[in-house]
């Protein structure tokens, strides 16, 4: 099993940056599929970013496309997210999250198993 811990969040102008970062603890994490979920008050959880366990598929949600980026350190044991650009809808918890593959990372309202505490992002305007 893997336990994850975010950091990185906080509060930021519109236009501004943040980087994420997500510490995974446990043998198997170069296994998994990685992503980060964001949950907005009165909002539906939203998957933000995946990336496979070699790195090679990556996702994005249409409304982050160009502006956040995924990344991972199999050998660090860590998942980052940098979000540049970052605009007032963008404020929401963010949690990072480990699955099987992307497309079950997709599945609306699975269950995640591996599921970290959460970091609060907030972009005012």
């Amino acid at each position: 099993q893997v336990q994850l811990v975010e950091s990185g969040g906080g509060l930021v102008q519109a236009g501004g940056s943040l980087r994420l970062s997500c510490a995974a603890h446990g043998r198997t994490f170069r296994s998994y599929t990685m992503g980060w979920f964001r949950q907005a008050p009165g909002k539906e959880r939203e998957l933000v970013a995946a990336i496979s366990w070699s790195g090679g598929h990556t996702y994005y949600v249409d409304s982050v496309k160009g502006r956040f980026t995924i990344s991972r350190d199999n050998g660090e044991n860590s998942v980052n997210l940098q979000m540049n650009s970052l605009k007032p809808e963008d404020t929401a918890v963010y949690h990072c999250a480990a699955d099987s593959d992307i497309a079950t990372m997709l599945i609306p309202h699975r269950y995640l198993e591996v599921w970290g505490q959460g970091t609060l992002v907030t972009v005012s305007s």
